[in-house]
């Protein structure tokens, strides 16, 4: 398992009962986790004392609690910074476990960078959502266009941007259907050294375009592949959906990217550490090309 165990302003502290105890910076958080099937006991303090609760309804969504929770705070990894809120359906903006990704492609652009600082790194990121990977990559030297369906969620990108000293970096801000922009963009004839997707199980674009990630996945994924340069270094999917297990992830890949270009493909769940008993929460999975 890949262990995003770098986080400062970022901790699980414990999980019970379907849900987790979460440090955001200097708030508590309690929030719903489907993978949480056991049950320990709440010694930790903080299970009482939350400045937010997600509280499930048994007819579906739910509502949060608060006490005493800002409408708006940051937290920061390494040199970025990240604006949160609580908001629709128990998130806040982001989703810390991702960084154990950021870590590694960041890796891999800035060992590229340094061997030919003069020639661009492109970086493609698809459901871009608030921009945690967009900025990481930016920060280690790429060239990034981030593309999500929602308006709101790339304005906010932008914020993030901002408040991590990124506003005048190399980043095009697209509010666009995922699929629709690969198949302009091959008609274009643009390339990208490294592409990044983290598709939702369910949505829909802006024109209420359906996407069902068991049905969809496998085609985009053949699709963006022809998106990659002739020296493209890396392809990063990501997946939260129960079905697409790691071993799927490796399968598509090859079919659709190594098959193609070579290099090799490795895939594995994504997890945080769990700071009162050493554990480890698992968090989905990613599937990760190089050409090495």
């Amino acid at each position: 398992m890949w262990i995003a165990d770098n986080w400062k302003d970022y901790e699980v502290i414990d999980t019970s009962l379907g849900e987790k105890l979460e440090r955001w910076g200097d708030y508590i958080l309690v929030r719903p986790d489907p993978q949480v099937i056991w049950n320990s006991p709440h010694k930790d303090y903080r299970w009482n004392k939350f400045n937010g609760h997600y509280h499930r309804s048994s007819k579906g969504g739910g509502e949060w609690e608060f006490k005493n929770l800002p409408e708006e705070w940051s937290i920061n990894y390494n040199s970025l910074t990240f604006n949160l809120k609580p908001f629709a359906f128990k998130h806040t903006g982001l989703f810390p476990e991702q960084a154990v990704n950021w870590d590694w492609f960041s890796d891999i652009i800035a060992k590229r960078k340094l061997s030919d600082p003069e020639k661009p790194f492109k970086v493609l990121n698809l459901f871009a959502y608030t921009g945690g990977a967009t900025l990481s990559a930016a920060k280690a030297g790429a060239s990034v266009t981030h593309v999500d369906a929602s308006k709101g969620m790339v304005a906010w990108a932008k914020e993030n941007a901002q408040t991590s000293g990124l506003s005048d970096a190399p980043i095009r801000w697209l509010v666009d259907d995922c699929v629709k922009f690969v198949e302009r963009e091959i008609r274009r004839g643009n390339k990208y050294d490294g592409i990044i997707m983290d598709p939702p199980s369910y949505g829909r674009g802006p024109k209420g375009e359906i996407w069902k990630i068991e049905e969809s996945i496998f085609p985009f994924i053949e699709l963006t592949s022809e998106l990659l340069s002739k020296d493209a270094a890396f392809f990063l999917i990501n997946s939260y959906t129960t079905g697409l297990q790691p071993a799927v992830l490796t399968y598509m890949i090859n079919l659709s990217i190594v098959s193609r270009f070579g290099g090799s493909v490795v895939s594995d769940e994504i997890g945080l550490p769990v700071s009162s008993n050493g554990l480890v929460l698992p968090c989905g999975a990613s599937g990760r090309w190089t050409d090495q």
